[in-house]
């Protein structure tokens, strides 16, 4: 046996040279795997500047020293990178998406609270965008509501105050403008924390739409939040 069962470890040999290499390889993975954060799952090219204990999981088509390594993890040592498979049941926080990351034994699955054995599961996620408020009476974000998810909130803090002739603004869907608040406000910071009564499931992906009150809006930019529940299905 030359590496440990779950970690893949590398073990001391007996009358082994050189032993320090083997212990500090051993250590190098334990501090890139234990309480694991990956600064990205979905970074194909590797970065040019290697630095020790920065952990990525490699997506399918990475290219250059990642090559060939798909599914795996890469610990950023000595210049270069120790790859190590993940197993299932493993955890991890992905940096770049904010959330963590359950392996099913094939991949990560983001935002997993838990998992079958065949890989059904309950996923909690977050999708954040910046959008730039136009003139007129309202405006419209792209969809960002994704489809067959159920909606426990919207959260939005104002990043360029909101210009305009309103004294203030509704943030809802078409329909229901003020579904996730009311009577918010326009300087830079400002915020809402729209927090549903009742989750709402959207079949179809959907619009924000923001409606200015008393006026109509001319400038501005907001970072809207949705807060959803996703299911997943079992294999096969």
């Amino acid at each position: 046996m030359s590496d440990t069962n779950r970690l893949a470890l590398p073990l001391l040999q007996p009358a082994q040279a050189q032993k320090h290499v083997t212990v500090n390889e051993a250590l190098t993975r334990l501090d890139g795997l234990v309480n694991m954060v990956m600064a990205s799952n979905s970074l194909s090219v590797p970065p040019t500047v290697v630095l020790d204990g920065a952990t990525y999981g490699i997506p399918a088509g990475a290219v250059n020293v990642w090559a060939g390594q798909a599914g795996k993890v890469a610990i950023g040592s000595n210049g270069g990178w120790v790859f190590v498979s993940p197993r299932a049941g493993w955890r991890t926080f992905i940096a770049d998406e904010g959330c963590q990351a359950i392996h099913d034994g094939t991949g990560w699955v983001s935002g997993a609270l838990s998992l079958s054995p065949f890989g059904a599961g309950l996923s909690a996620r977050v999708v954040e965008i910046d959008h730039v408020i136009l003139a007129g009476a309202t405006s419209q974000s792209a969809a960002v509501i994704p489809s067959h998810s159920m909606v426990i909130g919207v959260s939005a803090r104002v990043i360029s105050a909101i210009g305009g002739t309103l004294t203030s603004w509704e943030l809802g869907n078409i329909g229901f403008t003020n579904r996730f608040g009311a009577g918010l406000g326009l300087a830079q910071g400002s915020w809402v924390r729209g927090l549903l009564s009742q989750p709402m499931t959207y079949w179809a992906p959907e619009t924000l739409l923001l409606s200015a009150v008393g006026g109509d809006f001319a400038s501005g930019a907001v970072r809207l939040a949705v807060h959803y529940l996703e299911i997943s299905l079992p294999s096969e």
